[in-house]
């Protein structure tokens, strides 16, 4: 047996469509709600509604690439696994990189909102947690806190997690429901969209631009806390697809009723100085005490702690689950890998998930600025998906797919393109700081890896040099490119985004190409071969199974 196999076989499937569809929902909606509305409408105005709608089309597009790769291999860290797959240990350990980044930072940002609203407390020592821009030391050391009660939650089993995580899902739910309700019932004013500098006052350009470091991509990227759980999928061919989907949906309905309740709740006195003057601590507990609806407010405070804490309850899990998968991938110490047979939870990668923890709450103490990276880096950790998938569908087409979309080669293509444009709506030097902290990460590949014989590297190489090309070229076309996305206005607005479109296509079709059947596919081939055989045979020694032909018969 091997390492993988026996590490998997401590993880229990035990979570079905709903409680997959609780993962995906309560990793959507954590902090996002809480203050994405106001972001999103200070840089873009009443238009920030279709902020939410683009970044909704982005994730279900990209979503829908990687429900296929999560029904294929339901593996624990799915997400950090499918470049490995398709493209061998460079391009596959660039892309977990990513993606564990865009993840694991997620978890002090949660933090970081619950300590943020708790700001607003009409108390001398709550008022002295945040500055307006970070969080004091004060603030730091509660936060800290809340990340240690996050990882607890996980310690113990993962039917602990599933029915703490279903309860708070609902909560969560809930009270963003009611609270959008209660807003546009208190006050609705419609002239904030017509008045302050029109529906878009700073352009359309900063509506793509809130896709990205508003909180929007953040928010969205939840759907992938299913697929980093599939290990534990009762049966992932069917529920991950409508887990992932479903989660999407949901959350944007409640997304958009929230960013149209917060747009005309603004009163007209916060507004004198338009939109991008807006700096509420508590965006919507703040709107709520200006209206009298003081009820509404003290749940808010409430919610402030349950919405992120269930989100960086169910980021500790998928963080954990991926460290796992990196290990297996042969990047971190063997110590990674290993999963409690008790309780079928991670500890040493929780562990140290725990600890990067703190390293991002210390360096990026308030929300805005973490929601930033980790809006960029995921976009970068989604390129890997569409590229993925069309690639093992040319090198490896006979292996079982129980979720196969006859538009997937249409799709692809549209997913490499939305999360390209992402990344350069994110605007210089913001791209050029998240692709040099991918740069970080290199050495510890380097380490792994470049003690191998050059035969034996010299392909894995090859077929990851166009990731190493595509983030060294978008960064300098976000350089160069229009000055409304930061860059130098080498390129006129408009043939900036046909550029960046056409680099797109250009790295997916080399991408694919690249692709080939390395020894990890090889082994993994052969483990889900083995694993069918054996559920087959299992299938044939059932005494039901054996008298189904003799009943037909009779």
């Amino acid at each position: 047996m091997s390492t993988e196999q026996g590490s998997h076989s401590n993880y229990r499937r035990t979570l079905g469509t709903t409680a997959l569809t609780a993962v995906g929902l309560g990793s959507i909606i954590g902090s996002g709600w809480l203050f994405g509305a106001e972001r999103a409408a200070v840089l873009a105005g009443p238009a920030a509604i279709f902020a939410w709608v683009i970044g909704a089309i982005v994730a279900l597009t990209i979503a829908l690439t990687y429900t296929e790769l999560g029904s294929m291999f339901p593996k624990a860290g799915g997400m950090v696994r499918y470049g490995q797959y398709s493209h061998g240990s460079l391009a596959g350990y660039m892309a977990a990189w990513a993606n564990w980044i865009a993840i694991v930072s997620v978890i002090p940002g949660e933090a970081t909102a619950s300590i943020q609203y708790m700001s607003s407390w009409d108390f001398g020592w709550a008022k002295n947690l945040f500055d307006g821009k970070e969080l004091t030391g004060t603030g730091i050391a509660l936060a800290s806190v809340l990340l240690v009660f996050y990882f607890f939650l996980n310690w113990f089993a993962i039917t602990l997690f599933a029915k703490t995580n279903n309860a708070i899902t609902v909560f969560k739910v809930v009270v963003p429901a009611l609270t959008a309700g209660a807003l546009i019932f208190a006050h609705f004013d419609t002239s904030n969209v017509t008045d302050h500098g029109g529906f878009a006052p700073n352009g359309w350009s900063a509506v793509f631009s809130a896709v990205a470091v508003a909180g929007i991509v953040w928010a969205f990227n939840g759907f992938q806390s299913p697929l980093n759980m599939a290990a534990e999928a009762r049966n992932p061919g069917k529920s991950l697809p409508k887990a992932v989907i479903g989660s999407i949906l949901i959350a944007l309905v409640i997304y958009l009723a929230l960013q149209v309740a917060f747009l005309m709740a603004v009163p007209a006195a916060d507004l004198s100085g338009g939109w991008n003057s807006l700096a509420y601590k508590s965006p919507l507990a703040d709107l709520s005490v200006a209206w009298g609806l003081n009820w509404l407010a003290l749940l808010l405070y409430a919610d402030a702690f349950v919405s992120p804490s269930g989100t960086g309850m169910i980021y500790a899990a998928t963080t954990s689950r991926m460290i796992n998968g990196v290990q297996e991938n042969g990047h971190l110490p063997k110590i990674f890998g290993k999963v409690d047979p008790k309780t079928g939870v991670p500890k040493p990668a929780l562990l140290l998930n725990l600890a990067i923890s703190f390293v991002f709450l210390a360096v990026f103490r308030g929300w805005g600025s973490i929601a930033e990276i980790v809006g960029v880096a995921t976009v970068i950790s989604y390129i890997t998906g569409p590229v993925a998938v069309m690639s093992l569908r040319r090198i490896a087409p006979g292996m079982k797919r129980p979720v196969k979309l006859k538009a997937m080669p249409v799709i692809a293509p549209i997913a490499m393109i939305f999360g390209s444009l992402v990344m350069y709506w994110a605007r210089w030097p913001l791209t050029g700081k998240v692709i040099f902290i991918m740069a970080i990460g290199l050495p510890i590949w380097a380490w792994y890896e470049l003690r191998k014989p050059w035969a034996e590297l010299k392909p894995h190489l090859k077929a990851g040099a166009w990731m190493v090309a595509y983030l060294l070229v978008m960064a300098f076309v976000s350089w160069a490119g229009g000055t409304e996305f930061g860059g130098q206005g080498y390129l006129a607005q408009g043939w900036d985004i046909v550029v960046v479109a056409l680099i797109a296509l250009a790295f997916y079709f080399w991408g694919v190409r690249s692709a080939w059947r390395n020894p990890t596919l090889v082994e993994t081939e052969k483990e889900m071969a083995a694993a069918e055989a054996a559920e087959a045979a299992e299938a044939s020694d059932d005494p039901e199974e054996r008298s189904e032909p003799s009943m037909a018969k009779s």
